[in-house]
């Protein structure tokens, strides 16, 4: 697999993603119990944004930069601010934590994190990155394969599914991956992240859904869905959602379109099948 998200580290799109699982997680901590949290697609961990792949790209300047110097903001976004913060001090901003980061940050002791990736070279990194971190295990493997025969056991089960959607087969992947899941864990939260480029393909995929049950869909679409080739927006699909979700998915979706957006839209609703 060539992708590398060394490219994309810090977009518009990884706000939307990391502040919504910074705050599932937290509202999963809150319960009291032992979680679980399972990442199928770790990247490396910790993204240096003066690299030569995010110069090139330049979506970090258009996102989490202008989160950085960004006023007020909603809470489930000030939570990522402060997150990215802990990693960089800055002034500005150079280094991004990834989803693996985030969460090995926020790890209890009754907690663990396993997570997944297959890329040699990123596996290394994240390894290195996540080094001497109790309670944390990286394997260089398939997430789709591996993710739901950790799903059963005791605790809570967290599982982010955000594969690079490089593939074809990535959407019907992560489809049969959450039905997998739930077939062992019928209470397992599991957040989807997903490009959003045209409504033919998010709508198709949600389709493929319905026979997982009920999930909450939040959309974050930074322009009309008009162009099929360019990536306007981003979704996460959530099973099993904590309490209180909707509204911190509200909040960090429409921070998003509006501070980052081109008159795009924030959509965040109930799939009921």
């Amino acid at each position: 697999m060539n992708y590398s998200h060394a490219f994309h580290a810090g977009n518009f799109a990884d706000i939307v993603k990391h502040a919504a699982l910074l705050a599932v997680l937290g509202r999963m901590q809150a319960a009291g119990t032992g979680l679980r949290v399972i990442d199928t697609h770790g990247g490396r961990g910790l993204y240096d944004l003066s690299a030569s792949e995010s110069r090139r790209s330049a979506e970090a300047e258009r996102g989490v930069a202008r989160l950085m110097a960004a006023g007020s903001l909603p809470a489930p976004v000030l939570a990522l601010r402060d997150a990215v913060r802990e990693v960089d001090p800055g002034p500005g901003v150079r280094l991004y934590p990834g989803s693996p980061r985030l969460v090995a940050d926020r790890l209890r002791a009754q907690d663990r994190l396993t997570v997944f990736e297959l890329n040699p070279r990123e596996a290394g990194a994240l390894a290195a990155a996540l080094k001497g971190r109790p309670g944390v295990q990286v394997r260089e493997a398939d997430g789709f394969e591996g993710a739901p025969a950790l799903s059963e056991g005791e605790g809570g089960r967290l599982v982010l599914i955000d594969p690079p959607f490089e593939r074809g087969d990535d959407y019907a992947r992560s489809a049969e991956a959450l039905r997998r899941i739930q077939a062992r864990r019928a209470d397992a939260t599991v957040m989807i992240w997903l490009p959003l480029k045209d409504l033919e393909t998010f709508d198709a995929f949600l389709r493929e859904l319905e026979p997982a049950g009920a999930f909450l869909v939040a959309e974050a679409r930074l322009r009309p869905l008009r162009d099929p080739l360019r990536m306007n927006g981003c979704a996460l699909v959530i099973a099993s959602p904590p309490q209180g979700s909707e509204a911190d998915l509200r909040a960090i979706c429409s921070w998003t379109v509006e501070a980052l957006g081109e008159g795009g839209e924030a959509r965040v609703w109930t799939a009921a099948c």
